[in-house]
């Protein structure tokens, strides 16, 4: 059996529900590829998550609902003196703002277990972390946490990275830059965003963002232009535009790139070419931001993937 792991933090979801009552829920920008890509992918691919959770009840109730979506729980680390993180989500007149509670969250001790880490990542074929996995570190950690995934790499994995910016979560924009950077030289593809490389290097072009990847040592860069078009390249064909699909009505962006590289890991991993894989992708991407939260089951059906 193939196998895909997703590594990060999967947190506590409250979100309005009206008469100021909220909704709970669980989601995680890696956590939130890991439950489109079960969804896409054929049952020959087992889908795994790795964190480190608490031992108290929202721990185990997060866990019981990972493992009622079909996703392997097995690569877990259980931590008795810690809990999972909480984020709660406003709304006002149609914009979202997210409120965190991080300080006793167990997915920030991630770096400190090597023998557990190397175990955790060991046997997979493909694995997926993001900038946020690498930000709730700390310095040190991160090098460790990466150093894990370059072995990991070494052993025939493929790793995807998603530069998913949360600029709150570093300590300075110098640490972002570096950390991005670590990030990047750890994996074979990377999942800019152009609007964010604008912010954080003062990208002109998403072009400049592309070479900064390529440079860092990627096989395949797909720059995301939010409703704009893809640049994808990858070493063996060049660099490549992917027409964007226009969405007439953008409900909620949520997960709009957490489920673009699902749409992409799981077209590669089905051995479908670059570019279909990139199409299904922003196709699935356009569906979930026309439903309301980060996961919607409805979108997998109407992109032409099969669910699994």
């Amino acid at each position: 059996m193939s196998a895909f792991l997703a590594i990060g933090e999967c947190m506590v979801e409250l979100s309005e529900a009206g008469d100021g009552l909220y909704r709970r829920g669980f989601a995680g920008d890696t956590f939130n590829t890991a439950w489109y890509m079960r969804r896409m992918l054929p049952e020959s691919w087992g889908v795994g998550y790795a964190t480190c959770v608490g031992e108290d009840a929202i721990s185990q109730e997060m866990l019981a609902y990972m493992e009622g979506e079909r996703i392997d729980t097995s690569a877990v680390r259980r931590l008795p003196d810690a809990t999972v993180g909480l984020y709660m989500i406003s709304v006002e007149d149609g914009e979202r703002s997210f409120s965190y509670w991080r300080g006793q969250s167990a997915a920030k001790r991630m770096g400190q277990d090597l023998k557990w880490l190397d175990a955790a990542l060991k046997g997979r074929d493909m694995i997926h972390f993001s900038a946020i996995t690498l930000a709730i570190l700390p310095a040190k950690e991160r090098e460790y946490f990466c150093g894990a995934l370059a072995r990991a790499r070494a052993r025939g994995a493929i790793v995807a990275f998603d530069t998913n910016l949360r600029p709150k979560l570093w300590e300075s924009p110098e640490a972002m830059r570096a950390g991005l950077m670590m990030g990047a030289r750890t994996s074979d593809i990377v999942l800019p965003s152009f609007d964010e490389e604008q912010v954080l290097f003062g990208d002109e072009t998403p072009e400049q963002s592309l070479e900064r990847y390529r440079a860092q040592g990627a096989d395949l860069v797909a720059v995301k232009q939010g409703p704009g078009d893809l640049l994808l390249w990858q070493r063996e064909s060049g660099a490549r535009v992917i027409p964007a699909t226009k969405v007439e009505t953008v409900v909620d962006t949520t997960a709009a790139g957490d489920s673009f590289a699902a749409g992409l890991l799981a077209g590669l991993a089905r051995g479908k070419t670059l570019e279909d894989s990139a199409r299904a992708a922003m196709a699935l991407a356009g569906q979930v931001i026309q439903g309301r939260g980060a996961l919607v089951a409805e979108a997998v059906n109407k992109v032409g993937l099969e669910p699994a």
